[in-house]
């Protein structure tokens, strides 16, 4: 059993798989934690056990979790959280990148937030995220484990599943990057046999990757901004996905940043909110 060690603050961000939990301690560390977002009375009782003074809750999952504790949290607009902990985040790595960047949470999904100074608010999103990458890991490789979907995907090559635009045009007639996807997966309409394992895996976040970096870019322009800081739980231990944003980020102009501890960002808003409230 884990030893319990008394918090002063505590925060929580309940997403749709997981729920993220950081923890100040009276010394004024840092600490944070995973669990299932299905397991709200195990995360309830941790929270509860480390008796803080301040307890923050945000995501989908707050209101319950703080039924939960009995009243004693407080309730934290999910956006306002995530621009709170991004800063903090930013602020402990050597400072944030301008006063007005676009902050991507990749979670089961994707939420993009304006932070413009202290106002943050979504500006957009998509669909597709770590439930895509998990979901299509289940139907084509027949797991569920994140962990081992990222393990396969760093030692495969999606240019052997994905239809590339040099897969289209002949040397000296190509309009883009020769390297650029034209349609994931579409060397498999193509008959290219049975591609291995691990090049599905790494196409599976080339289609999350690409999409997602496509979506910030475009509405970068949109708003003039041309800086995206990335975290959440999808990009945890992701280098796969990280380099699949960064580099089609590059190709539009867009700066990309990765939050060290990304996925904690909502629930550390949570607790530094929590302590101003």
């Amino acid at each position: 059993m884990d030893r319990v060690v008394s918090a002063a603050s505590a925060g929580v961000d309940v997403g749709a798989t997981l729920a993220k939990i950081a923890w100040r301690t009276p010394e004024g560390a840092l600490e944070f934690r995973l669990e299932a977002a299905s397991a709200l009375d195990a995360v309830a009782a941790l929270v509860a056990a480390r008796d803080a003074a301040h307890v923050g809750v945000t995501g989908g999952g707050a209101t319950e979790l703080a039924r939960r504790l009995g009243g004693r949290a407080t309730p934290v607009n999910e956006f306002a959280a995530w621009g709170a902990g991004a800063k903090a985040l930013l602020e402990r790595a050597g400072g944030a990148p301008s006063d007005r960047y676009l902050l991507v949470s990749v979670g089961t999904g994707t939420s993009v937030m304006l932070v413009d100074g202290m106002a943050v608010q979504r500006v957009g999103g998509t669909a597709l995220g770590g439930g895509t990458v998990v979901g299509l890991g289940a139907l084509l490789l027949g797991t569920t484990r994140f962990e081992e979907l990222t393990e396969l995907a760093e030692k495969g090559d999606r240019r052997r599943v994905d239809l590339l635009v040099s897969d289209i045009y002949r040397p000296g007639e190509i309009p883009l990057a020769g390297d650029l996807t034209a349609a994931s997966f579409g060397k498999l309409a193509h008959g290219a046999g049975a591609p291995a394992r691990a090049d599905l895996a790494h196409a599976i976040m080339g289609l999350v990757g690409e999409n997602v970096a496509l979506v910030c870019s475009g509405i970068g322009a949109a708003l003039q901004v041309r800086t995206a800081v990335f975290g959440g739980s999808t990009l945890r231990r992701n280098a796969p996905l990280a380099g699949i944003l960064g580099q089609i980020a590059g190709f539009t102009g867009t700066r990309a940043t990765f939050l060290g501890d990304g996925e904690f960002a909502g629930a550390l808003g949570a607790l530094l909110l929590a302590e101003s409230a």
